[in-house]
Formats: C-alpha cells, structure tokens, sequence
C-alpha cells in the first residue's frame, strides 16, 4: 500500500511502525457540581502550570523550537480565552468542560482562517489538552517508547511532542493531518528529520508494520516488497543526504547565497555541517538575558570570536543587541509598557543607553581584529533616517568596516529609497516587519493567523526595499524565519534579495528548490504573488505554477 502525504525533507527512511496513542479524549458536558469560584481556582492554577511546563521545554529544546513552545505557553495565558473559561464556569460548566469549549472555538476560528492559522489550530488543542490533562490529575499520551527505533505514526504532533523527539530512536514521522506550514514540518525540518504529513491514508498503517517513509516524493510504503526496501536502504538508510552542500544558485547560475540563523556560538558547527555558507542573523540577547548589567568587552569579544572562528573567511551578520518587548532589561531602564512590542525596543532603547551600544560595538571590533572575518554589523528596529545614519556613524566610528540595519518597521520599508544609499547593507526581518505591518503582536496567540508573510501587504513592503536596494547597489538579505520555506525563498528572490538567512535545518530543502528557478521565473513567481488578495491566495499561487 502506498500513501500520498507532503514530504519535508528529501531524504528516506525505513523501519517498524508506532502509533501514537490516542489523545485525552472530550470531557463530558455535564452541570458541575462544584462552586464555581472553585472551578475557577483549579483553572488557574492548571493554566499557570501548563504555562511553565510548555516554557521549560522550550528553554530544554533551543532553537526555534523555544519560540514556537514559548508563543504556545501564551495560548495557556491568551485574556480573551481566560475569559471565555470564565463565562462558560459561570454558565454552569465544569472546569474541563469549559476549557475544553474554549479552546475548541478558539481552534475552530483559526482553522476558518486559511493554511497557516489552521496549522496553529493543532497548537491551541495541545494546550486544551494538556490543561485538561492537569485538571484529571492524569498524565498526557506521549510518544511510545522502544528500545529498537521506529517510525512515529499520528493523527498530528503537538509542537512539545516533535521538539522533543528522541533522534536516536526516530527514524522518521508521518502524520494523517499537517501541512507545510504546520509547526511539525517545520520542526522536522529544523531536526533534519524525514517527514511525511497530510498522509491522510495513514490511520490505516499499524504497529509493527514496516514503512518507507520517502520524503521527497511525499510518499509512505507500507509492507514494500524486500527490493523496496533494499532500493531504500541504498539511498542512504535512516536519511539520504538532501543534496551536495554546494553554494545556492538558481537553475541559470545566479549565486543567491545561503547563510544561518544562530543564537549562539555552539550553534555554528553544526549550522556547517548543514551547508550554512555564513551567518545572515547572530543573535547576540544569549550574553545580556540572564545578566544584572551588560557584560564586560572582553567577555563578549571572547565569546564573538568563538563564532566569527567557525567560519573563518565567510560573511558573518551580527545584530546588536534588540531587547525590549518580550526581552525586558533592567539595566536598559526597561519597566512596564502598555505595548512593549510598540515601545522601547531595540534601537530605541540602545540610543538611550550609548555606553551599552559602544561596549558591544568595541567588542564586536576587537573581535574581527582577532580573527579577520568578515563581519557586518546591523541595528534592530530601525525607524528612519535619523536612526540610520545614528548607528552608521558611531558603529563606523568604533572600527566597524561593513554596517547596515534591519528593515522591520514599515515606516524603513517605505523609506528604503533615502534610508539604503547610507548603509552598507540591509537586511530584512520578515518577522517584525509582518508583525507591524499587520497590526499583530507576535505574542499573542488570538491573532496568530495574521502572522504570515505571504501576505501580499508584506510582499509589497519587501519589494519595495528589494528595488531601493537595487538602485543604490545596496546588498539586501532577508534573516526573517520566512526564508526557510522553500516556496517563500523563490519569492524573495524575486523581490530583490541577494542573500538568504534561515534555520540551518531548512538550508537543504531551500538549495533545493532554488536550483529548480532562473532569476526570471523567481520574479515572475514574485509578481504573480503580489497581486493576489491573501496569503493563502499568494502561497497556492506560487505551490500551483512550482508543481
């Protein structure tokens, strides 16, 4: 039996099948018969524990994964929710039977929003779930153990399931549900792990039985033939190699380099491993998140050249310091905001605090003396002119050679013709600038489905940049997470971008698809996205005219 889902990955595994077990089922929607006062105190207290339970694992998982577990710990915590519960205790609910309806709703609407709100969906039932889970006093179903490895069969994975997968007994996952943009695939990906999702055949499949799991035919063999699996076997085993970790080029020989997203310098090796050609966004919050005062120059300069040496004579983009909003500082003079992610964040808060600002700058200088590498320094949430040229002067002034700033403020974006001439470089970070441009504060799970970057007012901000860039020779990369989809990676292209930054993981699936495209047929692609009235509509457009 063959079953057809969508592959994530180009590589290939085989062996036996295990089944995740069934998830918690429904709460009955019995009257409670507790106070309601009561009801709601065990709500919260689940709330609260299901919050720091989804944070640690995400502190434990690193990477992306920590994003995606901490944005869904805010799901455990999303007001409207919490007062959706609330009302419906009041109604007479039982506590579980009242999240249980909340969530659902709350999923529901998502799933009516489009591909990529309906991929939350699957976030914001796990949370239900697991909420329920502590209100019973019983334990969540969790991925089997074994002592041989095996291949992960389920309805869908929770983004706490897949983060946290043993690698070494997982040699692959298939999901019946999931798409491209579900927080498994994308998980998978970042894990080089094979995957087949939307495998809607796949409640079929048994324990014990043994599967090739093809990812890049998007295809799960069950019971092959012995040839099968021998021809499987052949292709590597566990995984094949995605491809030779060649430069990015376009199928008619244009270079569009592809660079890493690290946080830190642990993160640089195994980005190598991957194919990484540079770093395209070194986060630097990893030295001043867990400190009472900034950290000394010669301390980050140590721990900076510890990066730039793992990639001896390649292109290293470091951005400064961008606390603020969801990473407050004391020692930045942070304190309560009504909105952190409009306040004094990034660029803002380091211009009000110069001595913090000179101390990195003079450390990331001491650290390219060291160990000559060729590394370009940019500014976070820059607004303006005014702020532009601000960093680009002092950051020169210190010994910086190569100086740009992030574009995630729509007002840079529309100003990119006055702000690219004065920077060595842009690079646009497709996370914020969706985020603002959108109205949709990335922390807040009730209007996730807003965070796309498909979205073609998005699409129009980056080529907007991408032309001001052009005209003025000015370099422009994208360092935003929409680089690693691989569809998404053609488009920018399109729009202008030379070089592009993503998580290490998705660096073979996106050399991949890049090598499919000219340089025409990627702005072609980009025009053709520009023009449609969604972002679904946009990302079908471009799926559609790929194949």
């Amino acid at each position: 039996m063959q079953i057809s889902g969508i592959g994530v990955g180009r590589g290939v595994a085989v062996g036996p099948a295990l089944r995740m077990p069934d998830p918690i089922g429904e709460p009955p929607d019995a009257e409670s018969q507790a106070e309601a006062s009561t009801e709601y105190r065990r709500v919260d207290e689940a709330l609260s524990t299901v919050t720091g339970e989804l944070v640690e694992l995400g502190h434990k998982a690193g990477g992306d994964a920590e994003g995606i577990l901490e944005a869904q710990s805010l799901m455990a915590q999303d007001p409207a929710v919490v007062d959706d519960i609330a009302r419906r205790i009041g109604d007479g609910k039982t506590s579980e039977r009242a999240v249980f309806e909340a969530y659902e709703e709350y999923a529901t609407v998502l799933e009516g929003l489009g591909e990529n709100p309906a991929a939350r969906g699957v976030d914001v039932r796990d949370v239900a779930r697991r909420v329920i889970a502590r209100l019973r006093g019983v334990a969540l179903p969790t991925v089997p153990d074994s002592d041989a490895p095996f291949v992960l069969v389920a309805n869908d994975l929770a983004p706490a399931d897949t983060a946290t997968l043993d690698l070494t007994k997982v040699l692959a996952v298939v999901t019946r549900d999931g798409s491209t943009s579900s927080h498994t695939a994308i998980l998978a990906r970042n894990k080089n792990l094979v995957a087949v999702v939307g495998a809607k055949g796949s409640d079929a499949i048994v324990n014990g039985q043994t599967v090739i799991v093809d990812a890049e035919q998007g295809i799960v063999v069950v019971d092959p033939t012995a040839d099968a699996v021998v021809a499987a076997a052949e292709r590597g085993g566990r995984v094949v190699a995605p491809q030779p970790l060649t430069p990015g080029t376009l199928a008619d020989g244009t270079r569009v380099p592809l660079l890493a997203n690290v946080g830190s310098p642990e993160e640089a090796a195994p980005a190598v491993a991957l194919g990484a050609e540079g770093v395209g966004l070194f986060r630097t919050e990893f030295l001043y998140l867990d400190a009472r005062s900034a950290p000394p120059i010669d301390l980050q300069r140590s721990r900076y050249r510890d990066l730039m040496s793992a990639f001896s004579g390649r292109k290293v983009v470091v951005r400064v310091l961008d606390a603020g909003a969801d990473k407050q500082l004391a020692f930045l003079g942070h304190t309560h905001e009504e909105n952190p992610a409009l306040g004094r964040r990034g660029i803002r808060a380091l211009r009000e605090h110069e001595g913090v600002l000179r101390d990195q700058l003079t450390a990331l200088a001491g650290a390219q003396e060291d160990t000559g590498a060729d590394l370009w320094v940019m500014a976070p949430m820059v607004a303006d002119v005014d702020e532009t040229e601000y960093f680009v002067s002092l950051a020169r002034s210190l010994g910086l050679r190569t100086v740009g700033i992030t574009v995630e403020v729509p007002s840079a974006a529309v100003l990119a013709d006055q702000i690219a001439p004065l920077c060595d470089f842009v690079s646009i970070g497709t996370n914020d600038l969706t985020q603002y441009t959108l109205a949709a504060d990335r922390q807040l799970g009730s209007v996730a489905q807003y965070q796309d970057p498909w979205h073609p007012s998005v699409l129009r901000l980056i080529k907007l940049i991408g032309d001001a860039a052009g005209a003025s020779r000015t370099p422009v990369g994208v360092c935003g997470e929409s680089a690693s989809d691989p569809l998404m990676a053609v488009v920018l292209v399109g729009l202008g971008a030379d070089d592009l930054s993503m998580s290490p993981g998705a660096l073979a699936d996106v050399r991949a698809t890049l090598a499919r495209v000219t340089l025409q047929q990627a702005r072609e692609l980009a025009a053709m996205a520009l023009v449609q009235r969604s972002a679904a509509d946009a990302r079908a457009a471009v799926a559609d005219a790929i194949g």
